[in-house]
């Protein structure tokens, strides 16, 4: 019995390991002063699990540079989850919450139905940033519910040798992050500080991805380095990977989320309609509240496109609403 069979006890049947497709991620300016590698979504992948959404930015050297600078903006249908390993970062919501963040530590945010937050770089910022910033899409029920912001100190940990393993999200193997979410997934940070070769136990109930934060390896016969995320597809008992020297890793898995969604600009729904409202709502100063203390002003939201945006699934297919007009 493999290891994910043994940690897993799953009715799984085992069978050929499904192909992994290598994804290059792109470029994508942030603000005036930041540039992030996007990874997730892709026109061939747009979810991993209920990961919607990954960013990938940094390692920058912001000394004399005003580091990351996100102004006031809304969320709707979604989870922030941002993680760091270099750097900081100070968080404030319209919840009131106002909460600096270091590597090794956990923001999350839930919108549930709306909120809003701000992302910035204090004048005597550290000299380098370094992190990710994740989407995990909302079930219905909860993004009809309540906003909320956690924040934790102490994650999970677990070593195998020159490997440890950060449970940042949902479970893997014996730990589970305190984080609160919704459906199944796991989030969790590979640290290789050695070469070394390693199969790292997952659920095959899972589809999976791996990106490289730093270094480069070897991840289940494909050769990944920073830039690109690898999906590994679903079935899965343990996924091999092998490092030729310290190499940083980020796993991300899940159920797959069998909801049709609508993700445009920072709102995720499950309608046109429901972005059109959200839209409406953050223009006019409803819903979402008001950031204190970040010192600048809010982000405007940009125009709607000019055609009827669809939901579409987890593989990008698009699903016509029930009736003519929903």
């Amino acid at each position: 019995m493999s290891l994910g069979q043994a940690v897993y006890g799953c009715t799984v049947a085992a069978g050929p390991e499904p192909d992994s497709v290598l994804l290059p991620g792109h470029d994508v300016p942030l603000g005036r002063f930041a540039t992030v590698r996007r990874l997730l979504p892709q026109r061939r992948l747009r979810m991993v699990g209920a990961w919607c959404f990954v960013d990938h930015f940094g390692p920058d050297d912001v000394s004399g540079r005003p580091g990351m600078q996100v102004p006031p903006h809304p969320h709707t249908g979604l989870q922030t989850v941002t993680w760091l390993v270099d750097g900081e970062i100070e968080h404030r919501d319209s919840l009131g919450s106002v909460q600096t963040i270091v590597p090794g530590q956990l923001n999350l945010m839930s919108s549930g139905h709306g909120i809003a937050h701000s992302e910035w770089s204090r004048p005597d910022h550290p000299a380098g940033l370094h992190g990710l910033q994740l989407w995990v899409a909302l079930p219905a029920h909860a993004r009809r519910g309540e906003a909320r912001f956690e924040h934790h100190e102490t994650l999970p940990v677990f070593r195998d040798g020159d490997l440890t393993t950060t449970v940042v999200a949902g479970e893997l193997g014996p730990a589970r992050s305190p984080a609160g979410v919704h459906t199944p997934l796991v989030g969790a940070e590979l640290l290789m500080t050695a070469a070394g070769r390693h199969r790292v136990a997952v659920d095959p109930a899972f589809e999976h991805a791996v990106l490289v934060m730093s270094g480069a390896a070897e991840v289940a016969g494909s050769d990944l380095s920073p830039g690109s995320l690898l999906y590994l597809g679903r079935g899965r008992f343990e996924v091999p990977v092998a490092t030729a020297g310290p190499a940083r890793l980020f796993l991300l898995g899940g159920e797959p989320f069998e909801e049709p969604l609508v993700m445009w600009w920072n709102f995720v729904g499950a309608s046109h309609e429901e972005i059109v409202q959200a839209r409406e709502d953050w223009a006019r100063g409803a819903r979402f509240g008001r950031v204190a203390g970040c010192g600048a002003d809010p982000l405007p939201a940009p125009a709607m496109p000019t055609v009827r945006l669809l939901a579409r699934d987890r593989q990008g297919q698009t699903v016509p609403p029930p009736f003519p007009g929903a």
